[in-house]
């Protein structure tokens, strides 16, 4: 069987238990069909570049797969059918990434960091006044 992820971004609008039912319905899909999800992230509601059908944020959900292409097929068909989500992305990997995903990843290094108030902020840095350049910037 062949390794696959499949994003898809879900509606702004959704609570996010309606969000962890569309994860659901996608796992039924793909083992009813006789494959098997490995890992669902679920990547919280986020922003995105453009408007989609009026959305300017959705939520994102991340499965990674371990299932033939009919069924890959079959997952696409029934996510393109469903109003509530935007867009869908599947992918075919040489293998699943082992722990956290690359986008898990960034959320907990931001946390770890604090917020930018911290010391080393712009905010602590001196401020140059216009008396205090050189002739040379002029």
């Amino acid at each position: 069987m062949a390794l696959y992820e499949h994003v898809f971004l879900a509606r702004q609008d959704l609570a996010q238990a309606q969000v962890d039912a569309l994860a659901e319905a996608a796992t039924k899909i793909v083992e009813d069909n006789k494959g098997k999800v490995v890992k669902v992230e679920t990547w919280g509601l986020r922003g995105m570049a453009y408007k989609i059908a009026k959305n300017r944020k959705a939520h994102y959900v991340m499965l990674d797969i371990d299932a033939p292409a009919g069924v890959v097929a079959e997952l696409e068909r029934q996510t393109a059918i469903n109003e509530d989500i935007i867009r869908y992305l599947t992918i075919k990997v040489d293998a699943h990434e082992n722990g956290p995903s690359v986008m898990m990843r960034k959320s907990e290094r931001s946390e770890r960091r604090g917020s930018r108030d911290g010391a080393g902020g712009r905010e602590d840095r001196p401020r140059r006044d216009r008396d205090d350049r050189d002739e040379r910037e002029f």
